[in-house]
């Protein structure tokens, strides 16, 4: 079944199993940041944010599991987000902070392979997004994990080349197409 809005979808997609990369941001950022005193586990998962003409969920998420661009179904699990009502795999008690690669966010792979099987065009980025919670001080610890600043502050967003977003609980749809990201001051987003 097609949906009808050309709005975005968000795809998250997290490991199965537990997440070397994941377990070792846990014991660095408890070990040697005092922002990551706090924090009681990590999550990583990647964030897809799809535009253009696409199906229902049900199938959607089947045409991705056919798919090495978005998942590999054996190993990983994805979340469809259609709309702000949807769930997402974050709880309530995390905060979340998207790593977004400047410049490097658009997947033209999955684009060209989206359009090989199916004929239509579509967008699609891809961001990082780093599920953290925390004993006490969610934001503090949050924002105080994001950005790097030196060898005792931040962890998640080089701000040489990437742009971070810190959040409680859900992200905007749409991430990527004017309004959340533009809402975001530079300032305030890692």
């Amino acid at each position: 079944m097609a949906r009808r809005s050309k709005q975005p979808v968000q795809v998250w997609v997290e490991l199965k199993s537990d997440d070397p990369e994941a377990l070792s941001t846990l014991d660095v950022a408890r070990s040697c940041l005092d922002a990551g005193q706090a924090l009681e586990s990590v999550r990583r998962l990647r964030l897809f944010e799809l535009t253009g003409k696409l199906p229902g969920a049900e199938d959607l998420e089947e045409r991705l599991r056919r798919s090495t661009q978005f998942l590999n179904p054996h190993k990983e699990r994805c979340t469809v987000r259609e709309g702000v009502t949807d769930p997402t795999p974050i709880g309530d008690d995390e905060w979340v902070v998207l790593v977004i690669e400047r410049g490097g966010d658009r997947r033209g792979a999955a684009e060209r392979w989206w359009h090989h099987e199916t004929g239509q065009r579509i967008e699609v980025r891809e961001g990082v997004a780093w599920a953290l919670r925390f004993k006490t001080g969610g934001e503090g610890g949050a924002r105080g994990l994001a950005e790097l600043k030196d060898r005792a502050h931040g962890l998640l967003v080089n701000p040489h080349f990437q742009d971070g977003i810190v959040a409680h609980g859900d992200l905007p749809l749409p991430m990527w197409s004017g309004t959340a990201r533009a809402a975001e001051p530079r300032g305030e987003s890692a």
